[in-house]
């Protein structure tokens, strides 16, 4: 089968270049994509979206360490809106000069404070960013994971130009009479094809 001009020497070198041709110009879609979905991830209308959560996380060990908040740092873009802490022994509010809290964490003041190294409870709010977050978040991933695969593209490619490659080095030693046309008959001779 023949799909064109075959140039000498040149066995190959179409599929070898428009490989190359394919994996660039999906490399440039990829890129294109990306920034679009970065820059419309970076928009008022998606980081603005924002929806507030609330819970109580018990057992908190107050060091000045910090402690993360779970719920909160499990939240996309979590971020701390209001935080009241409670010894959890004694009950007793801690006042907010003992603590920061800052993105996701609570910090004891350092070990002055009357309450580091105990166990207290926090009641907290928090904001995270809506689905239209995430749906972008996971679109601009993806997006971006697509170059995970060129290595197989490459992988396949070379494989085609190399069979391609064999069958016309096989055609071509066929051509040249270099191989026999026919099967021996058992007595010497060659038997016509």
């Amino acid at each position: 089968m023949k799909f064109g001009k075959q140039d000498s020497g040149v066995a190959g070198l179409t599929v070898l270049l428009s490989l190359i041709t394919m994996l660039f110009v999906m490399g440039l879609l990829i890129m294109i994509f990306a920034l679009m979905g970065g820059e419309i991830i970076g928009t008022d209308t998606v980081t603005q979206a924002y929806t507030s959560g609330s819970t109580a996380q018990n057992g908190i060990t107050f060091t000045d360490a910090g402690t993360t908040l779970t719920a909160c740092n499990g939240a996309n873009q979590g971020a701390l809106s209001t935080i009241a802490v409670i010894n959890a022994s004694s009950g007793a509010t801690v006042p907010a000069s003992n603590y920061t809290a800052s993105g996701c964490t609570l910090t004891s003041v350092g070990a002055g404070s009357l309450f580091n190294a105990t166990t207290v409870n926090a009641t907290y709010t928090y904001t995270y960013a809506g689905s239209s977050y995430t749906v972008m978040n996971d679109t601009v991933s993806g997006i971006s994971s697509v170059t995970d695969w060129y290595d197989i593209f490459i992988v396949i490619g070379a494989m085609v130009v190399l069979i391609l490659l064999t069958v016309i080095i096989i055609g071509a030693i066929r051509g040249s009479g270099l191989m026999a046309g026919g099967i021996s008959s058992g007595n010497g001779n060659v038997g016509s094809a």
